[in-house]
């Protein structure tokens, strides 16, 4: 049998009109049925493209020249867009990655999961897809003796020095970004070199309330005593008064991981709050806590609507984290019962059930492939069971736990349509349908989409 040669060579000019679009928002061009997937081609659209590598079935490109450009196309406005990475998807309309988005929840289900024929509704997007993260964390360095702050190029651990701004986060993060290293380059606070492993100052964390509109600055450093660090505090907090925290964590690590294990309260309180929906939360340094509030609120709305309570039922919410989701469940439930791995998480969820005066919700520390058998030994039976599980998805034996208990309803919440299509064809190998899936626009500007999708048990399987 004779090896098929690629049509293309590695630096070779070809054009291309390009037919679809990968979830990594990559143009897809053929040329001779051979495949080449370029950055920031869009569909419809007919470019020349330099061939950068070739592998035995496909084959990737770089965008030279757009001969004819999508209407689909627009400017990003960012100033360092294409050198960043953090967003994939600001040279395409917001309508076009709405729609990119829903595919790509389609595509998995139907390719993985086998699922075709259910409602996938239009991705819920937003009004306004810019400034929306409540949260960000930058890399500080140091150029021509100066601190510098800025994202890392693609694929490197370079930062980009002339980023002005990051316009999808909020507006009083990059101005805190700012403060903090104008105040702690004058006060000569060196930067983390990680090559060398030696300087102080790694990373500076901001962390903003949408509603309360307070602010928790995080200082991520090598060595726990710092020369400054009080005339840095000080200077921060008598400047801007809508700074309520400023925390130090400690990583003396080598390593990628941005926080270490320690922290401490400089100034002020452990906890900012924010509220969504009417619900009060506390959020430390360490909490995960959607950074999406705007979204967040439609996500939830939508996974209630899903869960279809009366005030009757008994819901346990799996990896519930500082008990978002478990919250919200209980002003419509008789009990909430949320698990997760992570016991600062459970305090923290402990400690919002109090905030909110919501006594019908018990968080317990543990892996919800375990403990979910035992409550079931100990008869606990779920009328509904809410699922978030991180990318990975969920674990066999936590599906098969959820299957054992037979709820007449799940709710799962995704932020990985592949992982979510192989689980659900799990779970309706276990006499679950899936009856709706609604994708929701978590993060515009990226590749990302979470989607809420709502399960039925089978009237067979009931009995």
């Amino acid at each position: 049998m004779t090896k098929k040669t690629p049509p293309v060579k590695k630096n070779e000019l070809v054009e291309l009109i390009f037919e679809d679009i990968t979830h990594e928002g990559a143009g897809v061009g053929k040329i001779g049925g051979y495949p080449l997937f370029v950055p920031y081609a869009l569909p419809g659209e007919k470019a020349k493209v330099k061939v950068i590598n070739v592998k035995k079935n496909f084959g990737f490109g770089k965008l030279v020249e757009t001969v004819e450009e999508s209407p689909a196309r627009v400017d990003p406005p960012c100033n360092v867009y294409y050198k960043c990475g953090g967003c994939q998807l600001q040279h395409m309309s917001y309508e076009m990655q709405l729609e990119m988005k829903r595919n790509q929840v389609q595509n998995a289900l139907k390719k993985i999961g086998h699922i075709v024929d259910i409602p996938i509704h239009p991705t819920i997007g937003m009004e306004d897809p810019w400034r929306y993260r409540n949260k960000v964390q930058i890399p500080v360095g140091s150029q021509n003796g100066e601190l510098i702050t800025g994202f890392y190029r693609k694929r490197s651990h370079d930062i980009i020095d002339d980023m002005e701004r990051c316009i999808i986060t909020d507006e009083v993060n990059d101005r805190m970004i700012d403060a903090v290293r104008e105040i702690a380059n004058r006060l000569g606070i060196s930067a983390y070199d990680e090559e060398k492993n030696r300087g102080l100052l790694r990373h500076i964390m901001v962390r903003s309330g949408q509603e309360t509109k307070q602010t928790m600055i995080v200082l991520i450093t090598k060595k726990e005593k710092i020369p400054a660090l009080e005339k840095l505090v000080d200077e921060i907090v008598k400047t801007y008064p809508e700074v309520k925290s400023v925390v130090q964590n400690i990583n003396p690590e080598r390593t990628n991981v941005i926080l270490g294990k320690k922290s401490k309260v400089l100034w002020g309180d452990p906890y900012i709050y924010d509220e969504i929906g009417g619900i009060r939360f506390a959020i430390s340094a360490k909490s995960f806590y959607q950074v999406n509030p705007v979204q967040t609120k439609k996500l939830y709305d939508k996974a209630l609507e899903y869960a279809a309570l009366t005030g009757k039922e008994t819901v346990i919410d799996a990896y519930c984290g500082i008990g978002t989701i478990s919250l919200f469940l209980a002003k419509n439930a008789k009990k909430v019962y949320g698990v997760e791995v992570v016991p600062e998480a459970i305090s923290d969820a402990k400690e919002n059930a109090k905030l909110n005066q919501i006594e019908n919700a018990e968080f317990f520390v543990g892996q919800a492939e375990k403990v979910m058998p035992w409550w079931k030994a100990q008869g606990l039976r779920p009328d509904v069971i809410v699922v978030d599980p991180p990318r990975k998805g969920c674990d066999e034996s936590f599906l098969q736990a959820m299957i054992d208990m037979k709820p007449k309803r799940i709710v799962y919440v995704s932020c990985n349509p592949s992982t979510l299509a192989r689980d659900l064809k799990i779970l309706d190998e276990g006499g679950y349908e899936t009856k709706e899936v609604q994708p929701v626009d978590m993060f515009p500007q990226t590749t990302h989409i979470e989607c809420v999708v709502w399960l039925e048990l089978d009237f067979v399987d009931q009995k």
